[in-house]
């Protein structure tokens, strides 16, 4: 009997303890809601906040607007839509300049760049090496063959920049401008962080495209900016331009995107102040982008529709538009679009091998064209596998001069010697 009591005190026991916890569980969610329902309203009364004063300081509607975006992304989940949107940067397929300074001689000038103001030499932060401003104001530019026209149409610029953790000195790491041929500004990106606040602003002026003497400009701010930037770490910087449309990113996140710029010849790195830790690294210039290759799908069909064609009538295509820098085997810009066509025809055609051959005029010994021409191969097929091409598919060869189609004693001859062959196996 006394069993008996003794369980139904402790079930009575547990039962009032039970509805006990959900009375309190049920106050705390209310009170949960209570204080989401308060933070919302404060929120939304900063933003009206924000936006009077905005209005007194003359900053336009828009801005308001990527304020409240700003805001409602961080109150959402991670990984909105929207950031998915920005992050569509993609590297050019054929590297025309790149430099990760590792081989340089610290204390030393760069030897891959040139200089027009300042100082420049080998630094290295947590052991990764970098082009170090050493003087108040430096202008430096990438040492190319051509120095005043070496941007083509559709490119991608990419580099890294170090951001200060902390301390009241302005960490200046790079702006830059973009020339056209003759020396005239086309566009600059001006940029600084002082790491005390911390603050991170900006503006950018870029010449329109289509001959007009207007120019499109804009800023930005570390309200937009922080959840992109890393303190106290490298941040890599990228720029995506193609024929008049220009996107520039830090670390895979667009904040710069337009639509008619014109066209820059060339670039310069421009370092003021004197942070110590100013400069950039792992430079990396490259042509083609991406969203131009997707715009011009049709197009592109239409032109492996002619490699097509002449691989089913005598199975191979032989293009003399591949084109190189004299006596090396890297790739021109302007051989992307014929690389582009092949690479249609090649992934409609997953299952087709190729082998791919090089070829040289006569000039020059066999002891230099022989490795010259199967280098140009190899090039070929690294370019064409940044197309998506399957390499397993392609095999090199370097056939040096041996195999002229054309008398090499004249310029002609010997520019139809100059040439690539796609031969199917």
């Amino acid at each position: 009997m006394f069993m008996a009591m003794l369980a139904l005190a402790l079930s009575y026991s547990a039962d009032v303890d039970a509805q006990g916890f959900i009375k309190n569980l049920g106050k705390k969610v209310v009170e949960k809601a209570k204080q989401k329902v308060e933070d919302k309203v404060l929120r939304e009364e900063d933003k009206a906040v924000d936006a009077v004063l905005d209005g007194q300081s003359g900053s336009n509607a828009k801005n308001n607007r990527d304020e409240a975006e700003v805001e409602e992304a961080e109150d959402d989940t991670p990984d909105a839509v929207g950031e998915n949107v920005k992050s569509d940067f993609v590297r050019g397929s054929v590297i025309l300049f790149e430099d990760d300074f590792a081989n340089e001689q610290m204390g030393e000038f760069p030897s891959k760049w040139d200089i027009s103001e300042g100082s420049l030499e080998i630094a290295a932060i947590n052991g990764k090496k970098y082009a170090h401003s050493n003087a108040p104001d430096s202008w430096f530019s990438p040492l190319m063959e051509n120095m005043k026209s070496y941007l083509p149409d559709v490119f991608t610029l990419e580099w890294d920049e170090f951001f200060c953790k902390a301390g009241d000195i302005a960490d200046f790491p790079s702006d830059f401008n973009f020339y056209d041929a003759n020396g005239s500004v086309l566009g600059k990106v001006y940029k600084r962080y002082r790491p005390g606040n911390p603050d991170f602003y900006g503006n950018y002026s870029f010449k329109k495209g289509g001959g007009t003497d207007e120019n499109v400009t804009g800023s930005f701010d570390w309200d937009h900016m922080k959840k992109y930037i890393k303190i106290g770490q490298w941040n890599h910087f990228a720029i995506s331009f193609n024929k008049r449309a220009i996107k520039i990113y830090v670390n895979g996140n667009r904040f710069i995107n337009l639509p008619n710029v014109a066209a820059p010849a060339r670039f310069t790195f421009i370092i003021q102040d004197e942070n110590p830790y100013r400069g950039v690294a792992n430079v990396v210039l490259a042509a083609g982008a991406v969203e131009l290759y997707e715009r011009q799908t049709t197009d592109l069909s239409a032109a492996a529709a002619a490699v097509e064609k002449a691989i089913a009538e005598t199975g191979k295509f032989v293009t003399n538009n591949i084109l190189f820098e004299t006596g090396k085997a890297t790739l021109k810009s302007e051989s992307m679009e014929e690389i582009q066509k092949v690479a249609e025809y090649m992934k409609k055609n997953p299952t087709a091998r190729f082998e791919v051959q090089g070829h040289t005029d006569n000039q020059g010994s066999d002891k230099i064209n022989d490795p010259l021409s199967q280098e140009r191969a190899e090039a070929v097929v690294k370019a064409l596998e940044g197309q998506g091409v399957d390499p397993f598919n392609l095999r090199p060869v370097g056939k040096g001069s041996h195999e002229p189609v054309a008398d090499n004693s004249t310029d002609e001859g010997r520019a139809k010697n100059r040439r690539v062959e796609f031969i199917k196996k």
